[in-house]
């Protein structure tokens, strides 16, 4: 049986949101159990959310890839608000957050270098 690849795959966003999203599910572990369904459900959620609006939105149209990245955006800073919350509470330490953030800033500048070449991209 062959491997099965789709091209959203080698998008390096996409690689990095699951990178991070690997990484956001090993943080909210360490969350208390009351959080289960708060901060650690909406953590996680707002980690999944990048991967998956990244590579949902490739396959579309440039303008509405363009709408999904903007949800990506969205997301980052979802997450960056949560993380930054996690360490407030001291669920997470500050290298954890330092980490998290830096991750949440590759992606965020990925994205916005995706949105200017989609917008400076010759039209068919």
């Amino acid at each position: 049986m062959e491997d099965v690849h789709f091209n959203f795959e080698d998008l390096k966003l996409y690689q990095k949101a699951l990178d991070f999203t690997d990484y956001a599910y090993d943080l909210a572990a360490k969350f208390p159990s009351w959080e289960n369904y708060g901060l650690r459900s909406q953590l996680t959620r707002a980690a999944v959310s990048i991967a998956l609006n990244s590579s949902e939105g490739s396959g579309d149209t440039d303008s509405q890839f363009n709408r999904y990245l903007e949800m990506v955006s969205d997301s980052i800073r979802e997450c960056v608000a949560c993380t930054t919350i996690a360490f407030r509470r001291n669920y997470i330490s500050k290298e954890e957050n330092i980490k998290a953030r830096n991750m949440l800033l590759e992606m965020l500048k990925m994205t916005r270098a995706l949105q200017r070449y989609l917008k400076q991209k010759p039209k068919k």
